[in-house]
């Protein structure tokens, strides 16, 4: 561009392009190494999860490399093989917006500290107490305190 001619100059757009591609980049990136993590976690071989999720094996290694930008379809048949949440790694991707409200399904899919197989019984049984207060299952009685017990 020819400078004082008006409009952009490449100085001056450049920035944000810079920008939003290091953004996308990192979130490839972050989505790649949780990926990873999951996998690992689950004590799958990349060669065993790329066959359950029916992806070949180089493009499920340039994933968690964050070199590639897999699909809603794709995220979507890692997230089975790995069973975890679809909407998790949809999250992770950029391809959902992060729900603002407190979600304890999706901060207990975070937790690195349990086993996949603790997490699934830990949301199933959050799960299954949710729809018992929704069909008024039990009654909300408060809970006995200290005082309480000895007094009988």
């Amino acid at each position: 561009m020819v400078p004082g001619m008006g409009g952009d100059t490449p100085k001056e757009s450049e920035p944000k392009e810079n920008l939003d591609l290091a953004a996308g980049r990192l979130k490839l990136g972050e989505l790649g190494s949780f990926i990873r993590e999951q996998r690992r976690g689950a004590r799958l071989s990349l060669r065993k999860l790329s066959d359950l999720a029916g992806i070949s094996n180089p493009y499920l290694s340039q994933i968690e490399r964050g070199l590639r930008k897999p699909s809603a379809e794709i995220l979507q048949a890692i997230a089975r093989a790995l069973s975890i949440s679809s909407e998790t790694l949809y999250v992770r991707a950029g391809i959902l917006e992060e729900n603002r409200d407190h979600d304890l399904v999706a901060e207990i899919l975070k937790d690195t500290k349990l086993s996949e197989r603790q997490k699934q019984n830990l949301i199933e049984t959050y799960r299954n107490y949710v729809e018992l207060n929704q069909y008024g299952g039990e009654p909300h009685e408060r809970a006995a305190s200290v005082q309480d017990m000895t007094n009988e």
